[in-house]
Parts: C-alpha cells; sequence; structure tokens
C-alpha cells in the first residue's frame, strides 16, 4: 500500500511544503493497543502549536486554526493516509478503534477504558463511520462544545467501539472498510445500521 501510494505521497507532500507553514507530516501521542502511548502520523493541517490554541484539542468547522489546503484534505480524509506507516510498524491496524489523545482518552468512564483499546487502533473504524461529520456535528451544538464533546459525543463513542471489540471478525472488518469509502462519497448517509443491525443508536 505504501508503494502504491507514494505517488499521492509525493503530491501531497510537495502541496504541504508550499502551503501553511511548509510542513508535511505531522506527529501526535494517541493511547493505542492495551492503553500504551504511541505517535500517530498525519499529513500536517493545523498551524504548529495548534493543541494550546483556541479549541485546543477540538477541531471545529471552519476552524481557524487548519490551512486551506488542510481543509480539503481534512474532508477528504485524505489526511489519514500516512498511518499506513503506523500499520506497517505494528502499533495500528486499517480497522479498529480510533485512538485517542490522552486528554479524551481520560473522559471515557473507566469500563471503556479497560476494554476500548483490547484491539489495535485502526486508521478507520465503526467511530469513524458513524461520526464521519464530527467537526460539523460539534460545531452545530448551540451549548458548550466542549462539554457537548464530553457527555455526548464521546460516551456514545465509546459504545461503538466496544460493539466492535465485541464483534470483531474478518467479514465486519472488510463491511466496515467498505462502508468507510461509502460514506466518504456519501457522508450524510447513515446505511451503517442496515447492514449492522445491532449497533447502539443515537448520542
Amino acid at each position: 500500500m505504501i508503494l502504491l501510494l507514494s505517488p499521492l505521497f509525493f503530491f501531497i507532500s510537495i502541496l504541504l511544503l508550499f502551503t501553511g507553514e511548509n510542513e508535511v507530516f505531522y506527529l501526535q501521542t494517541r493511547i493505542g493497543h492495551k492503553n500504551k502511548k504511541f505517535k500517530i502520523f498525519k499529513f500536517a493541517t493545523m498551524l504548529k502549536n495548534s493543541e494550546n490554541i483556541g479549541t485546543k484539542t477540538l477541531t471545529l468547522r471552519n476552524d481557524f486554526r487548519v490551512t486551506p489546503f488542510g481543509k480539503y484534505l481534512r474532508i477528504t480524509k485524505l489526511n489519514e493516509i500516512p498511518q499506513i506507516f503506523n500499520v506497517f510498524i505494528g502499533n495500528m491496524s486499517f480497522i479498529g478503534p480510533r485512538p485517542l489523545m490522552e486528554n479524551d482518552f481520560l473522559n471515557y468512564s473507566n469500563d471503556i477504558k479497560k476494554a476500548i483499546y483490547n484491539s489495535k487502533p485502526g486508521i478507520s473504524g465503526i467511530g469513524s463511520i458513524v461520526f464521519r461529520d464530527e467537526e460539523l456535528l460539534v460545531s452545530s451544538h448551540k451549548g458548550s462544545k466542549k462539554l457537548f464533546y464530553i457527555n455526548r459525543i464521546l460516551p456514545f463513542k465509546g459504545k461503538l467501539e466496544l460493539w466492535y471489540n465485541k464483534n470483531c471478525s474478518l467479514i465486519n472488518d472488510f463491511l466496515i472498510l467498505i462502508l468507510t469509502i461509502y460514506i466518504i462519497i456519501f457522508p450524510k448517509s447513515k446505511i451503517y445500521y442496515k447492514i449492522f443491525k445491532n449497533l447502539p443508536k443515537s448520542i
């Protein structure tokens, strides 16, 4: 996959060198398999030190910290492609629970924290599909966006990831992979509820 996508890597890297702050890759500490920390690879889409600016770890739609080209990469999810290197290294899988930053991980309930990363974190997963446009969902909330994320989105996301651990199989991984592509093309679709009948519903 790395060899196959190398032309795309090269093209995006050149554009990033001449836009934003001239950085190509962004490494960030995340919580991974068995709750161990690791560095996740992404294409750089935000200003340097963005975690300490504005809404910090929470990214909103039309966030001023996101670069113009970075906005396109985030919408198309192309910013996630470098995580193939994490798969190659062995600290991620193609499909699995999304690895969170420690601050967000600590907001999970204890039962979720104990079980969520019994599977390797993935480039995509059921949580990524259901919350395809999390930025827009949080941005649309009229109250405290941080509290909305912590009290509503995060607990539901945890339930989805626990569902994955209980229903993990090669077939379901393949279906999630296909759904990932489908949801990128049709972001408003909720076809995943038709495919996975026992999937937790609503936030």
